[in-house]
């Protein structure tokens, strides 16, 4: 079993085989997360997409609060560095990282920009895709449709996605549908959506859209739990 909460914007912490890993966590600067305790996460990982403050801004403390290895692109694994990140790992695109207990995580292509927060370049941005013994999944981080996504299916496709909806600043709902295609899944997790004005949906209008492509369509609230068999 896959396990996943949601903390807003594009943060998830996902248990699997005995691993814990958070998704690029933007937890204190969400108004709508007012909610959650960062001191009470405390992953093994922390996987970072790219280096927009609404992806990463958190990363640095739970790192520490936690003891987490942070792992990214050669740049924003260097900055945190910089900022006392001892346990910190860089790959780039293409590259494959064991997280331990049988866990991968692969690093690929997105279509989007990266700096952090102080302006500083934050290398290329991507997205991951994560296989163990319990299946395999691909989470999409901030992203236009690419075709490089059919490479992801081509490579035996992916058991759900965790895919950006909120168009403006990443795809949106037609757009991902299109790369739940690409991928090679019909299990689809909302995120990137209604945190900001310019990202909000129709919830109704989406589901609508999957479920006329065939496909199951999940939008959490956060804090919601998720267990996928």
């Amino acid at each position: 079993m896959i396990k996943l909460t949601f903390y807003g914007q594009a943060c998830f912490l996902v248990e699997m085989d005995g691993m814990s890993i958070l998704f690029d966590p933007f937890i204190t600067g969400n108004e709508k997360a007012s909610h959650i305790d960062i001191k009470t996460i405390r992953p093994d990982v922390i996987l970072l997409s790219h280096g927009h403050a609404d992806h990463v801004l958190d990363a640095e403390e739970i790192a520490k609060n936690s003891g987490a290895q942070i792992i990214s692109n050669y740049e924003i694994v260097t900055w945190f560095q910089c900022k006392g990140v001892e346990n910190a790992h860089p790959v780039n695109h293409g590259g494959t990282r064991h997280l331990g207990k049988g866990v991968h995580a692969k690093y690929v292509n997105a279509v989007h920009t990266s700096s952090l927060p102080d302006g500083s370049y934050g290398g290329q941005p991507g997205g991951w895709v994560v296989s163990s013994s319990s299946g395999t999944f691909y989470y999409s981080g901030d992203t236009a449709l690419s075709m490089d996504m059919k490479l992801i299916g081509e490579d035996g496709g992916v058991d759900f996605a965790l895919l950006c909806l909120g168009d403006n600043f990443t795809m949106g709902i037609k757009d991902a549908i299109k790369a739940s295609d690409f991928v090679g899944t019909d299990k689809i997790i909302g995120m990137h959506f209604d945190t900001f004005p310019p990202i909000e949906i129709d919830h109704e209008r989406a589901g609508r859209a999957f479920a006329n492509a065939g496909k199951e369509l999940t939008l959490p609230a956060i804090g919601d739990v998720i267990e996928i068999e």
